[in-house]
C-alpha cells in the first residue's frame, strides 16, 4: 500500500470515529434519517477535498461543516415551501427494542431527543435551529457557529437565545420514568383493543393533541390529520384499533411508543408524551414511503 493510500485509510478511520456524533447533529438539524445520512456523506466528501494539514480539531471541523450542509438544506426547504409547515408533519423516529441488550448502543442514545422536541425544532428558522442545536445540544462555541450563519458572535448568541425560549415554551413536558410511561401506554392499548371508549377517554388528557402524518398520497380517514381533545382522539383510536392490536411496545427516540407491523412491514410508529397518568400528545408516522426507509428493530 502506498503512503497516499495509507493516508486515505487513516483519514477514513478518523472520520468513522466521528460518524455517530455527526449523524446525531444532522438528525437534530433535519429531523430526517435519510437526509442526515446524506449530509454526513457530504461532509466526508468535503473532507476528502480539504487539506487536512490545516485542520487543528477534526471533530470540531466536521461538526461545523455538517451543520453548514444541514443549514443549506433547511434554507432550501424554506425557499421551496409556499405554505407554513403542515401541522400534521411528524419527523422520522428512531426505533429501538424495548430492552436494549447492548450497553454501548444504549449509551449512544442516552442523549436522544424526543419526537415532540423535533416537531418544535421544525418551527424554528434555519439559522435559529443551527445556533440552538450546535450550541445547546453539542456545546459548539458561538465563535465557531457565527461564520456559518454569517453573523457576529453576539448576534448568533441572540439566535440561540430566541430559539431556546421557543423550544422551552412549546415543548410539552413528559414523564421521564419508563415504568410509569409503560403503565399509561398499557392502559391505552388495553382500552383500544377492548373497544372501551370511556377507558380511552380516561387515559387521555382533556387537551391531548394527536398529530398523524400519512404522507401526501394517502387520503380519506387514513390521511394526515390533527385532532385535539380526549373524545375526538379516543374516537380515532377506536377507528384504528386494528393497528393497536398489531402493535408492540418499543422505544421511540427517548420514550416509549408503539410499533405496528403487518406482514413484516412497518405500518405505523406512534410516539407519545405522558404527564402524570395521562397521554398529552400522540405523534403517528404512517407515511408508507418514509416508513419503508426505517429499520425494523429486532424483538
Amino acid at each position: 500500500m502506498s503512503p497516499v493510500d495509507d493516508d486515505k485509510e487513516l483519514l477514513a478511520e478518523r472520520f468513522e470515529e466521528h460518524r455517530g456524533h455527526l449523524e446525531a447533529v444532522a438528525y437534530r438539524m433535519l429531523g430526517s434519517l435519510t437526509e442526515a445520512e446524506d449530509a454526513v456523506q457530504e461532509a466526508w466528501l468535503r473532507l476528502g477535498r480539504t487539506d487536512t494539514g490545516d485542520i487543528g480539531n477534526l471533530g470540531g471541523w466536521l461538526t461545523t461543516v455538517t451543520g453548514r450542509i444541514c443549514l443549506d438544506l433547511l434554507r432550501s426547504r424554506t425557499a421551496r415551501r409556499e405554505q407554513p409547515m403542515d401541522e400534521t408533519f411528524v419527523p422520522d423516529p428512531v426505533i429501538r427494542p424495548l430492552f436494549q441488550a447492548d450497553p454501548e448502543q444504549e449509551a449512544l442514545h442516552a442523549d436522544s431527543v424526543g419526537v415532540a422536541m423535533l416537531v418544535v425544532l421544525e418551527t424554528l428558522e434555519p439559522d435559529e435551529r443551527l445556533a440552538f442545536v450546535l450550541h445547546d445540544m453539542f456545546a459548539v462555541p458561538f465563535d465557531d457557529i457565527a461564520p456559518v450563519v454569517e453573523r457576529s458572535s453576539a448576534a448568533t448568541r441572540q439566535l440561540a437565545s430566541r430559539a431556546r425560549r421557543r423550544v422551552r415554551d412549546a415543548t410539552p413536558s413528559s414523564e421521564p420514568d419508563l415504568g410509569r410511561q409503560k403503565q399509561v401506554l398499557e392502559a391505552f392499548m388495553a382500552a383500544a383493543r377492548g373497544g372501551d371508549f370511556e377507558a380511552l377517554v380516561a387515559v387521555l388528557h382533556p387537551d391531548v393533541v394527536l398529530r398523524a402524518d400519512a404522507g401526501a398520497l394517502v387520503r380519506g380517514v387514513a390521511g394526515s390529520n390533527t385532532l385535539r381533545g380526549a373524545k375526538p382522539v379516543a374516537e380515532s383510536a377506536m377507528m384504528f384499533a386494528r393497528y393497536t392490536a398489531a402493535a408492540r411496545m418499543v422505544l421511540v427516540n427517548e420514550a416509549l411508543g408503539l410499533l405496528s407491523v403487518v406482514d413484516g412491514r412497518i405500518r405505523s410508529v406512534m410516539s407519545v408524551t405522558i404527564t402524570g397518568h395521562h397521554i398529552t400528545g400522540m405523534y403517528i408516522l404512517a407515511d408508507p414511503d418514509r416508513l419503508a426507509h426505517l429499520e425494523l428493530p429486532k424483538d
